[in-house]
């Protein structure tokens, strides 16, 4: 049987889109901009790219959350702010979103009202928030590349089975067999491979080529 990547789930949410948004609270403007990135240095990189737009700012706050599982990697930063106040707060709104891939830098223009360690929490964890809304939210799914090699009056049982669970199929090739490449998710490649195998009375052969995330 081919066996799928061991994990315990083969999907992920992120954000969207890149998005800014700006809220103001008691003088004070709070700018909020998120992006998705998949490696640590791209955050690191986003996080000095808006530091730098906004270097008359006075914090520039942040937090990313990137990876799934055991290969979680976070950092959160007050930037001056009471500890606890900023960074953090970001952090936790990106986690209880149940997001990860994301870097939200929370840029503060004090206006004059000092809003005390609590006030600063909610205000930078509604920016934050209201970011990430507007960003929006969608799936990733880690799937398997596998190559179906099958005899031509099989085609049409495979076709109809891969048509019926949504399979997408990248690749076709017609020679002494016909050869199918398709991307499943990974979920369901023991349940695929069966079907597979009943709908073609075991005619046909599959190969893994190659783990991707989409």
């Amino acid at each position: 049987m081919i066996q799928p990547t061991s994990m315990s789930k083969d999907s992920y949410f992120t954000i969207h889109k890149p998005s800014i948004h700006e809220i103001k609270i008691k003088g004070s403007r709070f700018i909020g901009h998120v992006k998705s990135v998949q490696e640590r240095n791209k955050a690191e990189r986003f996080i000095t790219k808006i530091s730098k737009k906004h270097h008359a700012a006075t914090h520039n706050c942040f937090a990313y959350h990137i990876g799934i599982g055991s290969q979680i990697q976070s950092r959160f930063n007050d930037d001056g702010e009471p500890s606890g106040t900023a960074g953090r707060p970001i952090l936790e709104t990106i986690s209880g979103r149940d997001l990860t891939n994301v870097v939200c830098v929370v840029t503060r223009y004090f206006g004059g009202t000092k809003l005390g360690t609590g006030g600063l929490a909610r205000a930078y964890s509604q920016c934050a928030a209201e970011v990430l809304d507007k960003a929006g939210r969608k799936e990733h799914h880690f799937t398997i590349s596998i190559e179906l090699v099958f005899p031509y009056d099989c085609t049409g049982n495979v076709m109809s089975l891969l048509s019926a669970r949504k399979i997408q199929i990248t690749n076709k090739t017609y020679n002494a067999l016909a050869t199918i490449t398709i991307d499943a998710r990974q979920s369901i490649i023991n349940k695929l491979q069966q079907d597979l195998i009943n709908a073609t009375s075991g005619k046909i052969q599959m190969k893994v080529k190659e783990n991707d995330s989409r």
